[in-house]
């Protein structure tokens, strides 16, 4: 038990960690989606 516990805890801290670049690529899929988007529009 003890170390089903260490692992969840080891697996919070790398997603922790790891949230900022999450984050990043959340950001540039949405701005490759909207310029995909607003260039459908165009022409």
């Amino acid at each position: 038990m003890q170390t089903m516990t260490t692992g969840y805890y080891s697996l919070g801290l790398i997603v922790r960690l790891n949230s900022d670049r999450l984050l990043y690529i959340a950001t540039l899929l949405t701005a490759l989606g909207g310029g995909a988007w607003l260039g459908s529009l165009i022409n």
